[in-house]
């Protein structure tokens, strides 16, 4: 069952209805993004990490190890990655 319609203009252009972006959680200024899976268009907002999805990227590790603060971590890599041979 559809959420809402929108009407496609003729420069290609649509208005998201308020309902939608609602459930997006999206405003003014937000991007969001088209995919395709299957035979349906998927429409999702960008730039949503949860702090998990961060930890992944900086320690390669999906829970904190032994008491690491993320700021420490990122003090850590950093330092490693900027180190003078």
């Amino acid at each position: 069952m559809a959420i809402a319609q929108s009407k496609i203009t003729t420069q290609g252009q649509i208005s998201i209805p308020a309902e939608v972006r609602k459930k997006l959680g999206v405003g003014p200024g937000a991007t969001i993004e088209w995919d395709e899976s299957n035979d349906q268009v998927v429409v999702r907002r960008v730039g949503q990490h949860s702090s998990a999805d961060v930890h992944q990227v900086l320690f390669g590790t999906e829970q904190a190890v032994g008491g690491t603060s993320t700021k420490d971590g990122i003090r850590q890599k950093m330092r490693k990655k900027h180190a003078r041979d």
